[in-house]
C-alpha cells in the first residue's frame, strides 16, 4: 500500500518537522523496536546511537520480536539483554533523521534542540518475485518494505 499521511499530527506545526521514508527494504519487526528506542529522545543522541549500532559497538534491544534471539555480552540495554544489529536499519535510519534535520532546518529551527516526539513504522507494499528452482513450479518470494516516518519537534 501507498503511504499518503502520517500516523500523527505535531501540536504545533510551527515549531515541529517531520519526513518520511516509503517502502525502504528492511524489516518491520526490527524497525518498530528501533522506533520505541528513538522516541522521546534527543536527535544528536539518536545518531550517535545509531553509529555505535552500525560499528557493532552496541546493539539494538529487542523486547516484542525476541524468538531465537541470543543475549549480548554487557550490561542490558532498556532492561533486555537480547538483541541484534540491523545494519541496513540503521543506515537508512540515518538517512531519515539527516532529512527531517534539513527540513528543521529549513523552517528556522535550532537543530541542536530537535526532540523526536513521534516515530512510527508500518507493512510497506511487498513486491512478488519467483524463485525458479523447483520441479514444475517455482515459490513465490515477498521482499520486505517498510514505511517509517519521523516527527521532532524544538525543545525548550
Amino acid at each position: 500500500m501507498v503511504k499518503k499521511e502520517y500516523q500523527a499530527k505535531p501540536k504545533n506545526e510551527k515549531k515541529s518537522a517531520k519526513a518520511i521514508a516509503k517502502n525502504q527494504p528492511v524489516s518491520t519487526k526490527y524497525a518498530t523496536e528501533l522506533c520505541r528506542e528513538m522516541k522521546n529522545k534527543k536527535l544528536s543522541n539518536v545518531e550517535k546511537r545509531l553509529q555505535r549500532i552500525i560499528e557493532k559497538k552496541e546493539f539494538l534491544p529487542l523486547r516484542t520480536y525476541n524468538k531465537k534471539v541470543a543475549h549480548r555480552k554487557g550490561d542490558s540495554v532498556s532492561g533486555v539483554k537480547s538483541g541484534r544489529f540491523p545494519e541496513k536499519l540503521c543506515k537508512i535510519t540515518t538517512t531519515l533523521l539527516e532529512s527531517v534535520k534539513a527540513n528543521a532546518d529549513f523552517k528556522g529551527l535550532d537543530s541542536e534542540n530537535l526532540l523526536i516526539t513521534h516515530c512510527f513504522a508500518s507493512r510497506g507494499f511487498g513486491r512478488r518475485s519467483v524463485q525458479p528452482k523447483g520441479h514444475i513450479s517455482g515459490k513465490r518470494r515477498r521482499s520486505k518494505s517498510t514505511h517509517i516516518e519521523v516527527i521532532v519537534t524544538e525543545a525548550k
